[in-house]
């Protein structure tokens, strides 16, 4: 490895804009942590782009101890070890954390692992530490959910407490629609369902102290997305932003966590004029939501978080206030794309400062019920949340993809054209 300062070890379970921008920027002093049971989320292009960097593989089916050995036998080989921990997955998190601690990184805690991804437990301590939430239970089958119901009314939101991206989230309206849950597959909890207005804020953590907050507003809500509704984030750097001291939101669990440092992610609800904690996670955000915050604040927002988990206090000089946000471009369904808008088209469109393609014509596809499923994204810009909103679904109106089903496979012997 070259260079100096300090070497991260990052868990890279699936390429993202952090990802790239840390692969570019720490190129001699970066080492990948990936996971054998999850290679079909890397695409071999990507495999290929990083190739250059040093990469241990966790094998599956292996115990951790036995691989973090193998690790430290496969790093002393290395010209620097690694000395800094980040992990930007939050599927991966338990795993990624634990890998971490026994190779004496930075890291979570069991603790705080079991209340950044089991939401009952998360809930407990945001009730702990003295913030509002929607009521909540676990519940093992369709009776559990019904008690809940006659206490708080329908509709309900029934999730995994493991969950992420609204995977398994369902808005329930009455008991029909607990037909075909498995109850038994995971571990699921229930809420009531809070009205108001939904918002999302992230933040950067240094040496225990929330440098600052940055809200997002959701055009539609999470749940809707997943349904069909218009899928974004619009990042909120002028005085439209909810009137809430985020900040302060933020550090409240920060202490009560006992986190260090970080990025943290999370929503939240406004109704009647308070704050009702939804979710919060100690990794990125989803979607292109971190890259909404630097365009809407001009600065190096993966800079600043980069730093932050290098154990350096960034300075956050900000050159812009403007809102910006990023869209999901559709993706209407599994098989094979025929065709779809090009990029430069997309770029012609008011507001539009950057667009990327996950898709192209050729490309075998898969949708999923989930809030990150899309062909690709662009970010869009504006003097306020309605023009970037009204920007947003200009893109819609202009975007296209044809999805189709797979040609069917030549029978074996089949005479040739």
């Amino acid at each position: 490895m070259t260079g100096s300062g300090p070497v991260l070890l990052m868990a890279d379970d699936r390429a993202s804009s952090f990802t790239r921008y840390v692969a570019r920027e720490m190129a001699g002093r970066l080492v990948l942590l990936r996971f054998a049971a999850v290679r079909r989320d890397l695409s071999d292009d990507y495999l290929r782009e990083t190739a250059h960097l040093p990469a241990f593989w966790v094998r599956e089916g292996v115990p951790l101890e036995e691989e973090v050995r193998r690790y430290e036998a496969w790093v002393a080989g290395l010209p620097v070890r690694p000395d800094r921990f980040c992990n930007p997955s939050e599927p991966r998190q338990a795993v990624a954390q634990r890998f971490a601690a026994l190779a004496g990184l930075p890291h979570l805690t069991q603790q705080q692992v079991r209340w950044v991804r089991d939401k009952h437990a998360m809930k407990d301590r945001f009730r702990q530490l003295g913030l509002r939430t929607a009521r909540y239970a676990r519940v093992a089958g369709p009776a559990c959910v019904e008690r809940f119901a006659a206490e708080c009314g329908w509709p309900l939101v029934l999730k995994p407490v493991d969950s992420f991206a609204c995977v398994d989230t369902f808005r329930l309206t009455g008991p029909d629609s607990l037909a075909g849950v498995d109850f038994g597959a995971r571990e699921w909890m229930v809420e009531e369902f809070l009205g108001g207005t939904e918002w999302e804020v992230c933040g950067l953590v240094h040496d225990g102290e929330v440098l600052d907050a940055w809200p997002s507003a959701m055009p539609c809500r999470p749940l809707d997305i997943v349904d069909g509704a218009m899928n974004a984030n619009i990042s909120v750097a002028t005085a439209e932003g909810p009137p809430v001291d985020l900040r302060s939101l933020l550090q409240r669990i920060v202490t009560g966590m006992g986190v260090d440092h970080g990025y943290l992610h999370m929503e939240f609800f406004l109704v009647d004029g308070e704050p009702y904690a939804g979710e919060i996670g100690v990794r990125l955000a989803g979607c292109e939501i971190t890259a909404n915050h630097g365009y809407a604040y001009g600065f190096d927002v993966f800079g600043a978080t980069l730093d932050v988990y290098l154990g350096r206090r960034p300075a956050l000089r900000y050159g812009a206030r403007r809102c910006a946000g990023d869209l999901l471009l559709p993706l209407p369904g599994s098989g094979v794309v025929r065709s779809v808008t090009p990029r430069e088209e997309l770029l012609r469109i008011p507001g539009v400062v950057a667009a990327v393609l996950r898709v192209g014509a050729g490309d075998p596809v898969t949708a999923r019920r989930a809030s990150h499923n899309a062909s690709g994204y662009v970010h869009v810009t504006g003097a306020s949340v309605r023009e970037v909103e009204q920007r947003m679904r200009a893109v819609l109106d202009a975007f296209t993809i044809e999805v189709g089903p797979p040609a069917p496979a030549r029978e074996a012997g089949a005479a040739r054209p």
